[in-house]
């Protein structure tokens, strides 16, 4: 990060006390980071283990955490698979030097919110939490749409997070879930893998579409295995959920 402290000041008022938990295991980077936020006007806790940072999540309820992946006690993998085995849904953003597609679909599936590499600049951090944190105040306030959505033979629940086809019930991860509904919701629209990448990873700076790929391949092998298909690729425009025309 270069000049954060003025990027910072630009932003104040930016974050309107939301409360972040910040984790690293680098002392030198939960401090820098910490002060640029405060100064963008958040709320900041910080931890530099995964197993202090669990302690924090209970202490703190941070509204937001910006997790490491690389810690030598509990990586930050780990510490949302245990997150979210103890069904705490708090928000979470990668930041981490782990670059590769793998590393963004694992960390992903695992139930994250989104994935920043480093090195990164202050102002793509706070839209990245920006547009995570609408998301939720979305889902709380009720803005979302209506709870149950069938196209076709698959049945999609958004209050129980529970997805059936054909009447069987069928298990996703979080973004896969993320993903069908968005598809759901506007069955026989073409979706851009840009327009994926925002409205389900909310990737405000762009992204690897690489990412859409898999989790379209990951859903078409849970949901879309029998015919007539329902998940459609065109070439170089994107994907659409629709019945075959007759």
């Amino acid at each position: 990060m270069t000049n954060e402290t003025a990027a910072a000041q630009r932003l104040d008022g930016t974050g309107s006390g939301r409360r972040l938990l910040v984790v690293d295991d680098e002392p030198d980077i939960v401090e820098l980071l910490s002060a640029s936020l405060r100064y963008a006007g958040f709320d900041v806790a910080g931890a530099t283990s995964g197993r202090q940072a669990l302690a924090e999540v209970r202490r703190f309820s941070p509204e937001l955490i910006l997790l490491d992946v690389m810690m030598p006690d509990l990586d930050g993998f780990e510490v949302v698979k245990k997150l979210r085995g103890e069904n705490t849904r708090t928000p979470v953003l990668f930041l981490t030097a782990r670059d590769t597609t793998e590393d963004k679909i694992h960390g992903l599936t695992l139930g994250g919110d989104d994935y920043v590499t480093k090195p990164f600049s202050l102002a793509e951090v706070i839209a990245r939490i920006q547009a995570v944190l609408r998301r939720v105040d979305e889902r709380a306030s009720g803005e979302a749409r209506g709870a149950r959505i069938t196209f076709a033979d698959i049945e999609l629940d958004a209050d129980t997070h529970e997805v059936w086809k054909a009447g069987r019930a069928v298990s996703l991860s979080p973004t896969e879930f993320k993903l069908l509904r968005y598809l759901m919701e506007n069955a026989n629209r073409v979706l851009s893998k840009a327009q994926i990448l925002d409205h389900v990873w909310r990737y405000d700076f762009g992204g690897d579409g690489g990412v859409v790929e898999s989790y379209v391949s990951y859903l078409r092998k849970k949901v879309d295995t029998t015919e007539p298909r329902l998940i459609h690729t065109l070439r170089g425009v994107g994907y659409t959920m629709r019945q075959p025309r007759r």
